[in-house]
Parts: C-alpha cells; sequence; structure tokens
C-alpha cells in the first residue's frame, strides 16, 4: 500500500521574503538553492516516516540522503528503528559501524543509550559490558541495566549497594530498576520503614501509583489500597473525622492518617494543624515530626506566620531540601536573622553550599554584628554573574560592571567552528525550524569547548541569527568572557524606541525577553504563549483592545513588532498598576498581577526577600534571572556601573487589590 505523509507540524511554507531573495538570485545559483530545498524535503520525509515508525520508506529517503549534511540523522532513524525491531541482534555490526563512523558527535552517544537499552531488555549481558564504558552520559534506566549486568556476570553485589540509593530518591523508577528493588526486598535489604518512607515520598509527590507500587513490598494485610488512598485524596477532612477508633494500633493506619493531615495540609493548613493536635498524643514521636514537617511547608509557602513554629515542631524529621530552604524563607519573610542562620546552619553541607544560601547566611550573620564573617562569605560568591553573586558583590561595596571583553574571534577562530560537522548539522536543523534537535547537536558539540572555542561558537549563532544558541555558549566561557554575546539584544530597532514611548527602562525589557524567549521569535510555551515577549493569546487579544490596535489578528503575535508593542504595553500597565516596583511586575508578568500582589508582606519587605520567597519556583527563578539580567544590559547600553539592590527596592505592604483587573 502505498502512503502519503503530510509534512510536520515544525515545516513551514517558505517565508514570502525568502522566497523573494530566491527569485532574485543570479541563474546560476538557482538549481543550487532547489537542490537544498528538494534535500530539505527528503530530510523532513525521513523525520515523518520515522514518527511513524515507516522503515520501508524511512530506508529509501535515507538512502536518497547520503553526502549530505543531515545525511546521519536519518542515518541514526534507520538505525533506530531497526533496533527496535530486531530480535536477534542482526543489526549489531550496522550500529558498531555507524558508531565508530560518527564517534564522538550526539548521535553516537544517542545510539548508543538506545542500543544498550535493547541489549538489557535483551539480556545480552556480554555485549552489554563490551558497550555501556563507552557511554558518557547513562540515564536511570541504562544505569539500572548496567548494575543487573555487574550482577549477572560477576555476582557483583556492589552493585546492588549503588542501586539502593535510587529508593529513597523522590522520582519514579524505570521499569529497567523493578528487578534490582525485588533483590533489594529478597534480601532483606529494604526495611518496613524504608518502604513507607518511599510510599510517603510519593504520595507527597501526588503519584499514587507509584506509591502503590512501593507499597508492594510490605508484608500481606500491610499495604494501603487503591481505594484508600483515593478516598483519602479526595476529602482528606472526612477522612481525618472519620479515622477508625483504634487506628493507631497499626502502621498502616497510622501512615493513612499521616497521608490525610498532609494531604488536608496542601489545601488548608491550618484547618490540618488542628485535625492533627486532635490525634498527634496517639502517634509516635517520629510520626508526629513528620507531619509537623510537612505542615510547616504548606505553611511556609503561603507566607502563613505559624510556620516557623511549626518547624520547631518538626525537629528531628529528616527534612527534604525543599523543606529545609522554606524554613529559610520562613524566617526571612518575617526577618527573623537568628532563625535564618539557624535554618541554614541545619542544611546537608552541600545544600548549605549553593549562592543564595551562602548570601543569606552572610546577611544573617551581618545583622547579628559578625561583619567579618559575613564579608568571608559574600567574597566566595561576589564573582559571580548572577542574582546573589551581584547581591554579594554590593554587599562588599561593590557596583556591578560589565567585565572586560574578551578579543573577538579570529576569522581563523570562527572558520574552524563552522568547520565542525556537528555545529553544522545544528545550524542546518534549526533553520528548518527542528529546535529539539538543534539545539541538542549544538549543546553536545560544545561540551569540552575551550573560552576561544565558545567564543567562536556564540558569534557563529549569532552570525547566524540563531541567538538563543549564542548566548548558551557565551555563557560557559570560564574567564575570558563577551558579555555583548552573553546579552545579546537584537531588535533594538523595534525594541528601543516602544521602551522610551511607555518610559520602560530597556535594560529591564531586555532582560524580561531574554528570560522570556531567549529572542526565538518563534517561541511557544507548554500552555501556549507566543513569541519575544511570550504573550498569551487572550492577553494579547485584551492588551491590543486596550492600546486601540485596531488591525490585530491574532496570527500577527508571533510578529516582532506586535509582539513587542504588545508585550511592552502589557509590562506598562502591570507596572503602573503595582506600585512601580519592576520586582513586583516581574511576578506578574510570569504568574498574574493577583498572585504577585497577594505575594506581599504585611509589612515593608526587600525586593530580593520578596524575590526569594516567592511561592512559585518557576516563578521564584524568572524573577530573579530577569532582574540580574536587567542590571547587565542597563550597564551595556549606558556604559556606567549599575546596582541590584537599587532595582530591586523594598516592596511595601499590600494595598488592596491592585492589578486584580489585569489578565
Amino acid at each position: 500500500m502505498t502512503r502519503h505523509y503530510t509534512l510536520p507540524r515544525t515545516w513551514r511554507p517558505m517565508h514570502p521574503i525568502r522566497l523573494a531573495r530566491l527569485l532574485l538570485l543570479p541563474l546560476f545559483l538557482l538549481p543550487l538553492a532547489a537542490a537544498a530545498h528538494e534535500s530539505d524535503e527528503r530530510f523532513l520525509a525521513a523525520r515523518e516516516a520515522f514518527r511513524v515508525g515507516d522503515l520501508a520508506h524511512l530506508e529509501r529517503a535515507a538512502d536518497a540522503l547520503q553526502g549530505q549534511e543531515l545525511a546521519p540523522w536519518a542515518e541514526y532513524w534507520r538505525l533506530k528503528l531497526r533496533l527496535d525491531n530486531d530480535s536477534d541482534g542482526n543489526d549489531d555490526g550496522a550500529v558498531a559501524d555507524f558508531l565508530q563512523q560518527q564517534a564522538g558527535t550526539y548521535l553516537a552517544e544517542r545510539l548508543r543509550g538506545d542500543w544498550l537499552k535493547q541489549l538489557g531488555k535483551k539480556r545480552r549481558w556480554d555485549r552489554f559490558e563490551q558497550v555501556f564504558p563507552l557511554l558518557l552520559q547513562a540515564d536511570q534506566e541504562v544505569q539500572c541495566y548496567a548494575w543487573q549486568a555487574r550482577l549477572e556476570n560477576a555476582r557483583d553485589t556492589t552493585a546492588l549497594d549503588e542501586a539502593r540509593a535510587l529508593w529513597f530518591g523522590s522520582g519514579e523508577l524505570a521499569a529497567a530498576c523493578v528487578p534490582l528493588m525485588d533483590q533489594l526486598a529478597q534480601n532483606q535489604r529494604l526495611s518496613i520503614d524504608d518502604v513507607w518512607l518511599r510510599i510517603r515520598r510519593q504520595l507527597e509527590a501526588n503519584r499514587p501509583r507509584a506509591a502503590l507500587a512501593a507499597a508492594r513490598y510490605l508484608p500481606a494485610g500491610q499495604a494501603p489500597g487503591a481505594k484508600a488512598l483515593e478516598s483519602i485524596a479526595k476529602n482528606p477532612a472526612r477522612s481525618l473525622k472519620t479515622l477508625p477508633a483504634t487506628f493507631e494500633q497499626t502502621r498502616l493506619g497510622r501512615e493513612l492518617a499521616l497521608y490525610a493531615v498532609t494531604a488536608l495540609g496542601r489545601q488548608e493548613p491550618r484547618e490540618a494543624a488542628e485535625q492533627l493536635r486532635r490525634i498527634e498524643s496517639r502517634l509516635a514521636d517520629a510520626e508526629r515530626s513528620y507531619a509537623w514537617g510537612q505542615l510547616a511547608l504548606q505553611a511556609a509557602r503561603r507566607h502563613q506566620a505559624e510556620a516557623l513554629d511549626w518547624y520547631q515542631l518538626a525537629r528531628g524529621a529528616a527534612l527534604s531540601d525543599e523543606q529545609q530552604t522554606w524554613w529559610v524563607r520562613a524566617a526571612l519573610r518575617v526577618q527573623n536573622w537568628d532563625a535564618v542562620r539557624q535554618a541554614i546552619e541545619r542544611m546537608p553541607p552541600a545544600l548549605a553550599a549553593q549562592p543564595d544560601w551562602i548570601y543569606w547566611q552572610g546577611r544573617a550573620l551581618a545583622a547579628q554584628g559578625r561583619s567579618d564573617a559575613a564579608r568571608l562569605l559574600y567574597q566566595k560568591i561576589a564573582g559571580l554573574a548572577n542574582f546573589y553573586g551581584n547581591l554579594a558583590a554590593e554587599e562588599l561595596g561593590q557596583t556591578i560592571i560589565v567585565p572586560p571583553r574578551a578579543a573577538p574571534a579570529s576569522g581563523e577562530e570562527l572558520a574552524r567552528v563552522a568547520a565542525l560537522p556537528g555545529l553544522r548539522r545544528a545550524l542546518a536543523l534549526l533553520r528548518l525550524d527542528l529546535r529539539v534537535e538543534g539545539v541538542r547537536e549544538w549543546n553536545w558539540s560544545l561540551r569540552d569547548m575551550d573560552d576561544r572555542q565558545l567564543l567562536a561558537a556564540a558569534e557563529l549563532a549569532r552570525r547566524n541569527n540563531v541567538y538563543d544558541r549564542a548566548i548558551y555558549a557565551a555563557e560557559r566561557t570560564r574567564s575570558q568572557h563577551d558579555f555583548e554575546l552573553r546579552y545579546l539584544a537584537p531588535f533594538r530597532e523595534q525594541v528601543s524606541p516602544q521602551a522610551r514611548l511607555l518610559a520602560l527602562d530597556d535594560g529591564w525589557v531586555y532582560g524580561l525577553m531574554r528570560q522570556e524567549s531567549r529572542f526565538i521569535t518563534s517561541a511557544r510555551s507548554g500552555v501556549g504563549a507566543k513569541g519575544l515577549m511570550q504573550l498569551m493569546p487572550a492577553t494579547a487579544k485584551w492588551v491590543a483592545r486596550k492600546i486601540g490596535l485596531s488591525d490585530y489578528h491574532p496570527s500577527k503575535v508571533e510578529e516582532t513588532e506586535t509582539n513587542v508593542k504588545l508585550g511592552t504595553s502589557y509590562l506598562k500597565m502591570v507596572l503602573d498598576r503595582l506600585d512601580n516596583q519592576p520586582v513586583l511586575a516581574c511576578a506578574a508578568y510570569n504568574a498574574g498581577p493577583g498572585r504577585a500582589q497577594r505575594w506581599r508582606g504585611e509589612a515593608p519587605l526587600e525586593g530580593a526577600i520578596y524575590a526569594e520567597t516567592i511561592p512559585f519556583s518557576e516563578t521564584r527563578d524568572y524573577v530573579k534571572k530577569v532582574m540580574s539580567n536587567s542590571v547587565y544590559y542597563s550597564a551595556l547600553f549606558q556604559d556606567k556601573p549599575q546596582s541590584l539592590k537599587q532595582r530591586l527596592g523594598t516592596v511595601l505592604p499590600r494595598n488592596g487589590a491592585g492589578g486584580d483587573d489585569l489578565p
């Protein structure tokens, strides 16, 4: 049967301007352009054949692409499909040949990983152990097969010791890891407490199926059932009010009560606390501490005053990193510097060594008069070009400046980088708007580059208008930096006049745009935001109506000029409505004006404390990056030192429902 394929969604007809340029080409170049277009069509057809699993069409398309820039991708797809259909290892030779030909490339690494998964599924452990050492980045599935291979071939029981750590993670387990967990249980290497710990973590992450999978390692009659978990999740308050009279007599009964408390805590922490007080005398000390730790986290995320008291009731519990960090944030929120210091001191060393907590530990020490100790902490991170590096530098009396610019990439350096097959493939893929494949090729190719190569790669990407990859390359330099590449400012002719018209700081606008889209004009988020300033369709329509953009149509939202006009107009509305405080406006742009308003304190807050205590991790990270970006853009645009602390300012207390009428 003959199949006819529609082109993938990522394919777009040639833009009219590109078509016009093609028509203006000298006649002797037209055959070359036509050949390139035909090659693109063949490649996209090969990709579609791979997507639908049509090996016959893929074989023909791959053969037709021999010698082309992207031929290795078609060959990879062909071998991947053949591996999936190969039950006898007949394709081992072809796969090995490809790995040798493409040694060191992203495609070789990816195919090697695919091959190892097939070898593991078929339990071909001898071959697996020959191939595995050459894989650079093993995912969980491959790593679990590697442990299985060691157990099978060498009876190496240390593999079980290593695999056991997976049990205590919060993520789900790959199917390849389950036999290892089975063996741990058979060898009595998982205690009842270990099993309940995993069940709790899966329920905390709202993964009841994973919790039930862990529960099968409990003795018969001691495991929770699906119906019981579902009933608690649907109505935890009712579950707590209807607990069996003797629930405390079994571990299962107490654990279900704890689940009900934590589930209610995610909805109403104060009500959950009342219910916990009613039953806590019937719980063991460790169980009681666990429950208060869960409620403390939820209260801290809601900026509730009880959070610090509840954390004190959780002392002795094994707190997660999230609980530890929110303990610090709860103390910051009420500016209790002694509690900030103590909470950071309780952190595991690796967590406390993060720049965020080094900075706040320094602030806590300074607030207690220990300025010399504080300065030592600030000095550890003051050289970092990020939010907390900037703030630490300012605590040391420094202003934020752009580092000296490294020498631009020479023509020879550019030529060498431009000749690298991985980067050539990446640019070809990105030209076809195949961003996932192109970004992976690009990033892999940069892994072992030195600073000069990275700067050349960044310049190569800039010249090809692939601004996000230029930024990615420039950010990776270690000692030679070019902040004009790291903080690219394309589209100045559209952005700067619009910013001036609205009296917006163009450094701030660029800081936000860099974080929103990395200057990808066709960027689309998972929830439907579009363009340079990532506008939701409904918001774009609302703003267009507000500013009287009479010729607006939804299809225009990705056009640079329209997107910038709508995005900056909305940003101005948000800024005006939220007391002209950029840190609030950033939070509002990402999470909505109503939320940004609700996150204000009952007393004035430092802008840095407001940013650090935003409940949503994505928005918290976003605001910090936008504000730090803005400092560097302004330093570049104005050619003078900047202050992040001044930009952050002080966030005044809540003053009504400002911003609630904005989308």
